[in-house]
């Protein structure tokens, strides 16, 4: 290799953002030590009150968050740091434990949801009808109509895929036929075989003069997507933003990431699901074995509530003021297909919509529940729903990874496998790999397609998405998909989850306590 070629590498976009997030890094920890190196040695003797000051500042923020209103599965983790190491249990938690979201960004939340109320009331939805039909699938839909501005839409049809690769050639199909705006929104974005010819449309699409905009979230990315992506992209002329750029780990808003995905094209066709654009999405490359994921294409009226929810967090998180009203749907729609609900989860609100839906759904099902999640950590709250629901006859299956890709959190989901085997919840591990996909389906009339998974972090922390669906056509092809995933799948049973190491018995339940931090 030349020297033009070294120095090429040396000086490529990742290795210049990875340098400067590991200098970072190395000079915030020096500074840590030698601050607190100096103040031992200044402040001598008086050790000891400095020990119980910072005692009692700790005692101090456990009694804070004991009166918070947080989960208390999330309170207690931090109770055991803060008590098991009280001179900085404390300000590690100031730090990285509370929400911090300052005043003027919960007004500006404020605001935008209220813009985004407007905008969505300005359209026909048929939460009513629902009514008429069925009150059980009423109760849930008036959930997400009251507290997550989430309206039941008709005229609506829906395509599932269940893996990636069915999914790339649908969306080029259609990112090819826009003609007036297209909204990207993703977490995890890679150059290569799946983001490479969507970029290319949108490159050709904005010389046309189409508004494109495209966001992605900096944390997920940041191992994947050179530090000049954005230049780049508004280079070709589209409106390009990193969310919530991480910068260093040094501060808590790292937490609430933007693990969304969204594509509206002309606000007549939405896609989302659990997919991100990047080539083990689609199978073009291996990292755990076969890689198991689904979307779904919205096209119809509902695609106008994920064209609402885009442009809130674009405009909340970059200042930006739009006119919603610019991009309502150019088509008029004219199908009988069921009723279709997108809605979005804001860790900014506090409230847990994707865990309501859950358990709603949970709670009310009557037949069978259907459930596939690459992670499975759960609170006491929902173990108990799964556990009711099988011990009152419901037929309650849940598919996970067969490879994971994290350990740890593999190890999380197995801890679970005991106890819900032995209430009659029927386990499955993927056999071929890494199952991603996030999907619920209930009764054979209820599903959910989306972005959340069965963990803390994806419930309370981030930013989410999905759409309830209620007696669509599209509910058959889920759940037939289902069905022929548990065919690949290995069943775990009560006596194997059982088997584990003494270490591994010991080790868990400490794990389980924090896994809401990880």
């Amino acid at each position: 290799m030349n020297d033009k070629k070294i120095h090429k590498r040396i000086l490529s976009p990742f290795a210049v953002k990875m340098a400067a997030l590991a200098l970072a890094v190395i000079v915030q920890v020096a500074l840590i030590v030698v601050s607190f190196g100096l103040l031992v040695d200044r402040i001598g003797p008086f050790i000891k009150y400095v020990n119980i000051a910072f005692e009692i500042f700790s005692l101090l923020v456990v009694l804070y968050i004991i009166k918070s209103d947080i989960n208390p599965v999330y309170k207690i983790p931090w109770m055991v740091v803060i008590m098991v190491f009280p001179l900085f249990g404390g300000v590690i938690y100031i730090v990285y434990g509370r929400y911090h979201f300052s005043k003027r960004e919960i007004a500006r939340n404020v605001r935008t949801m209220e813009k985004a109320r407007g905008a969505l009331d300005s359209r026909p939805y048929y939460n009513d009808e629902i009514k008429e039909r069925d009150s059980d699938v009423y109760v849930q839909t008036e959930y997400l109509l009251n507290r997550a501005d989430a309206p039941a839409y008709r005229n609506t049809t829906a395509q599932f895929f269940p893996l990636g690769e069915d999914m790339l050639p649908v969306m080029l199909k259609e990112l090819e036929k826009a003609e007036h705006f297209i909204f990207m929104e993703y977490f995890i974005i890679q150059e290569g075989e799946m983001l490479n010819p969507i970029i290319e449309i949108l490159e050709r699409k904005a010389a046309q003069g189409l508004e494109v905009r495209f966001m992605y979230d900096s944390f997920g990315s940041i191992l994947k997507t050179p530090a000049d992506f954005v230049s780049k992209m508004r280079q070709k002329g589209i409106k390009c933003y990193e969310f919530n750029s991480f910068v260093t780990v040094y501060g808590s808003r790292y937490n609430n990431r933007d693990h969304r995905k969204i594509c509206v094209i002309d606000g007549n066709v939405g896609f989302t699901g659990g997919i991100n654009l990047a080539d083990e999405y689609i199978n073009a490359k291996t990292l755990y074995g076969h890689w198991k994921d689904t979307a779904i294409m919205l096209k119809g009226e509902a695609v106008w509530s994920m064209t609402v929810m885009f442009l809130s967090l674009w405009d909340g998180s970059f200042r930006q003021a739009d006119n919603f009203e610019n991009f309502v749907p150019t088509r008029e729609f004219d199908y009988d297909d069921g009723y279709f609900i997108p809605y979005t989860d804001y860790p900014i609100d506090e409230e847990t919509v994707g865990k309501n839906v859950y358990l709603n759904l949970i709670n009310r099902a009557k037949d069978h529940i259907y459930i596939m999640t690459p992670y499975l950590i759960l609170d006491n709250v929902m173990v108990t729903a799964l556990i009711n629901a099988a011990k009152s006859g419901v037929d309650v299956r849940i598919i996970t990874p067969g490879i994971p890709d994290k350990k740890i959190a593999f190890m999380l989901t197995r801890s679970y496998y005991e106890v819900l085997t032995n209430s009659g919840v029927a386990i499955y591990e993927y056999t071929p790999g890494f199952v991603h996909a996030k999907i619920f389906e209930v009764d054979d009339k209820l599903a959910v397609v989306g972005t959340i998974n069965l963990d803390y972090r994806s419930l309370a922390h981030h930013y989410e998405n999905a759409v309830l669906i209620y007696g669509a056509k599209v509910i058959e092809h889920i759940k037939a998909d289902y069905l022929d995933t548990m065919k690949k799948s290995r069943r775990v049973t009560y006596e194997e989850s059982r088997r584990q190491s003494l270490l591994k018995r010991l080790l868990l339940p400490i794990l389980r306590l924090f896994s809401p931090l990880f």
